[in-house]
């Protein structure tokens, strides 16, 4: 890292952070610089490498989302933040619903009310719209 940067590593959370916002505000391009930023200034952070994943589940990349929670949680077993957006994706996924709601359930348990709350209302979210049986339209026969 070159000096002109040395100035900025204790702002690496406010980039973090900014880059989570702007995934939330469909800023792609911003939110890639931001977490890239995050990431040199604490490349052994994985936070930032989190929020990749979080652009990938925003844009319904699932699969690739996956594969970065997979490599967050083969680093950081017992990180809840990867762990719960793993079960997210996986929720989303036709094949893999049941391996996401067990994800999801896990951290359901968690000491953190956030990541409570968010494992809850996917839970919910799988169980209302991804498993839901097809409408009176979608049904085929008599």
């Amino acid at each position: 890292m070159t000096k002109s940067w040395e100035h900025y590593k204790e702002d690496w959370l406010l980039f973090t952070e900014a880059g989570f916002i702007a995934v939330n505000q469909a800023d792609e391009d911003a939110a890639l610089k931001l977490f890239k930023a995050a990431e040199l200034l604490h490349p052994d952070n994985t936070l930032p490498k989190v929020g990749f994943g979080y652009l990938h589940l925003h844009k319904l990349e699932l699969k690739r989302a996956v594969k970065v929670f997979e490599e967050i949680l083969e680093k950081e077993p017992n990180n809840e933040m990867a762990k719960t957006f793993l079960g997210i994706c996986l929720g989303l996924m036709p094949n893999m619903v049941e391996r996401g709601e067990k994800i999801l359930e896990q951290t359901k348990k968690s000491h953190d009310p956030m990541i409570k709350t968010l494992a809850s209302t996917a839970i919910d979210f799988v169980e209302k719209f991804v498993k839901k049986a097809p409408g009176p339209a979608e049904r085929s026969g008599p």
